[in-house]
């Protein structure tokens, strides 16, 4: 390593140091970058999160893409999926099972049809199986054991927020990234829809940051009872979705 390379990286340790990032803190923020990437296998990135109905239904434009992802995370992804993730990594660092399949029962009853069901289901039980051998811990281990056990069904946000736990990550930070990948995995679904192009894609992703703050806030607010979006014409464009002679996207 060249004297360069040295002042490099102290300069780089040093910013870290300064800006009070720990070891734990660092790790964490790791498994995020991990667990959210298009690269780990659930098969999330292959949903469109109802974005094909809307297009198949010429429902939505360029100019009003962002306005359906903000009511997306306000009315559906916020008060369902964020708020299941919250919960779950709340029951499993306390070791609370109960509750843990609780919350995975209603979080699968909110989805009103099939397409939605399985589409949480085969992405949560794949993002389980890999999260148990790349992530570990009793936590995992026990919610497979539920899965198994078909005392769970096994939504994508609930063993994402165990898979979460187990790691250490601290809830808001979890909530926030996969909330993030949500959003990521829509502009992509736009991107292949030819709804938007790469450049406008980001200028979507960072207008919906306060929108994210906003739905992470609401999130670490709600109970068990509170759990469930309300969002009827994405549901009737799913249900279209569903039913439609071709697709590009599982849901």
């Amino acid at each position: 390593m060249s004297g360069t390379d040295v002042a490099d990286a102290g300069g780089v340790a040093g910013v870290a140091a300064g800006a009070g990032v720990s070891g734990d803190g660092l790790d964490a923020l790791l498994v995020c970058l991990q667990l959210t990437d298009s690269a780990f296998p659930s098969g999330f990135y292959t949903l469109s999160h109802g974005l094909e109905g809307y297009a198949q239904a010429k429902a939505v434009t360029p100019d009003t893409l962002p306005a359906l992802l903000a009511d997306l995370l306000r009315h559906g992804v916020g008060p369902s999926d964020a708020t299941a993730l919250v919960l779950a990594h709340r029951a499993a660092t306390a070791g609370d099972w109960e509750l843990l399949a609780e919350t995975d029962q209603r979080l699968h009853a909110t989805r009103l049809n099939r397409e939605l069901r399985l589409a949480a289901t085969r992405t949560g039980r794949q993002l389980l199986d890999i999260a148990r051998e790349s992530v570990g811990g009793e936590a995992l281990e026990r919610y497979a054991a539920l899965v198994a056990r078909k005392r769970a069904p096994g939504c994508q946000a609930v063993a994402a927020g165990v898979a979460y736990a187990s790691a250490g990550v601290p809830v808001e930070q979890a909530v926030t990234s996969d909330l993030f990948a949500f959003c990521a995995s829509f502009a992509g679904a736009a991107l292949r829809l030819r709804l938007t192009d790469h450049r406008q894609a980001q200028v979507v992703l960072r207008a919906a940051s306060p929108v994210i703050r906003e739905v992470v806030s609401a999130a670490l607010a709600r109970d068990l009872a509170d759990l469930g979006g309300c969002v009827p014409v994405a549901d009737a464009m799913s249900g279209r979705h569903e039913r439609a002679e071709a697709r590009l996207f599982m849901s």
